[in-house]
C-alpha cells in the first residue's frame, strides 16, 4: 500500500446540550460538557487509518488539556505523528451546542492550526513530497494549503471544506475535488463560475468545466456522484437509520483515499466510502464511530 499524508486541522471539541438555543444575552441550563476528538483533517485521517491506511499527519497541537483528548484516536489508528509539532497556543476548540430540535451551533477557534502556514508546511516538506496521496481541507491558512500542493509530488485530493478564498491554481489541482452540494456552490463561486442549476449533476459539470479533473460529489442519504473521465457516475449508499451524522462526509473521504491507495479506481473508492460513510452514522460522534477492517459495513440493497 502506498501512503496517505493529511496536511490539516486537529481539534478538541466540546458539545453541550440544551432544549433550545439561547437567546442574546440569555442563560440557559444544559448538558454535556464532555469533550471528543475533532477537525476535519484529524476525522478523515482516522477514517483513513482505521481501515489499514498509511497516514502521517503535518498539523500542530497547542500545550493544554485538550491535546489527550484531540488526539486520543490519532494514536489509537496508528496515525505517524511526528510532523505534528507542539506550538505555545491553545489546541484548536470547537464548541458545539446542540439543542433538542437537532439544530445546531458551532464556534471554532483555530489556535494552533492558525499556525500551519507556508513555512510551517516546508519545514515538513518530505512528509508532503514522499506521499503517494496529500489531503487537504479548508482548516489551516492559505498560505500552508497552497504550499502543501506545491510540495505535492502524488496525486493531490482536496475537500475545500470549510470553503475559504484559497490559490486557484493550487484548488485546481485536485484530483479529486471533493465536496457537498453546498461546498460546491461556494466553489464554483469563488472560481468565478455558475452551474445551470443547483442539481448534483449540473454542478459536477461545471466543476469540471471549470478545469477540476475530476469531481465527487456526497449526497449525504442519496450517495455521491462521481465526474470523472467525460463521465457523471451516481455512486448508491446503504440505507440506514442514523444515529449521528456528525463527520459522515470526513468518514467518506478518508476512505476513499485509503481505497485509492490499495489501487481502486475513482467509481469503486467511492462506491466503497459511500458504505463507510453510512455505517459512521450508526454510532455517536465522529472519530469514535469510524468503523475499523472487523466491522461489517452497510451493504447497498435494491429496496
Amino acid at each position: 500500500m502506498g501512503t496517505l499524508t493529511v496536511v490539516g486541522s486537529i481539534n478538541a471539541d466540546l458539545t453541550a446540550r440544551v432544549q433550545r438555543h439561547p437567546n442574546p444575552g440569555e442563560t440557559l441550563l444544559g448538558s454535556g460538557g464532555g469533550i471528543t476528538a475533532g477537525g476535519k483533517g484529524a476525522n478523515q485521517a482516522v477514517a483513513a487509518a482505521y481501515l489499514g491506511a498509511n497516514v502521517k499527519f503535518v498539523g500542530a497541537v497547542g500545550q493544554d488539556p485538550y491535546v489527550e483528548p484531540a488526539l486520543k484516536h490519532l494514536k489509537e489508528s496508528g496515525v505517524d505523528l511526528s510532523a505534528v509539532a507542539e506550538v505555545d497556543d491553545t489546541t484548536g476548540l470547537a464548541i458545539i451546542t446542540v439543542s433538542d430540535d437537532g439544530e445546531n451551533t458551532i464556534v471554532v477557534i483555530p489556535g494552533a492550526n492558525a499556525h500551519v502556514d507556508s513555512d510551517f508546511v516546508a519545514s515538513r516538506r518530505e512528509s508532503v513530497a514522499t506521499a503517494d496521496i496529500v489531503l487537504l481541507q479548508g482548516e489551516i491558512l492559505a498560505d500552508g494549503f497552497a504550499a502543501a500542493v506545491q510540495d505535492a509530488t502524488g496525486r493531490v485530493i482536496i475537500n475545500l471544506a470549510p470553503v475559504v478564498e484559497v490559490d486557484k491554481q493550487a484548488l485546481l489541482a485536485a484530483d479529486p475535488l471533493l465536496a457537498n452540494e453546498h461546498e460546491a456552490g461556494l466553489i464554483l463561486e469563488q472560481l468565478g463560475q455558475k452551474a445551470a442549476s443547483d442539481a448534483p449533476k449540473d454542478l459536477a459539470q461545471a466543476l469540471i468545466d471549470a478545469g477540476f479533473n475530476s469531481v465527487v460529489l456526497t449526497l449525504g442519504a442519496q450517495g455521491a456522484l462521481v465526474a470523472a473521465d467525460k463521465e457523471l457516475i451516481d455512486i448508491p449508499t446503504p440505507k440506514v437509520t442514523a444515529v449521528d451524522t456528525t463527520g459522515a462526509g470526513d468518514a467518506f473521504a478518508g476512505a476513499l483515499c485509503a481505497r485509492l491507495l490499495e489501487g481502486d479506481d475513482l467509481v469503486q473508492a467511492a462506491s466503497f466510502a459511500a458504505r463507510v460513510g453510512a455505517t459512521s452514522t450508526l454510532k455517536n460522534g465522529a472519530q469514535a464511530s469510524y468503523p475499523q477492517p472487523s466491522d461489517v459495513l452497510g451493504e447497498v440493497t435494491d429496496a
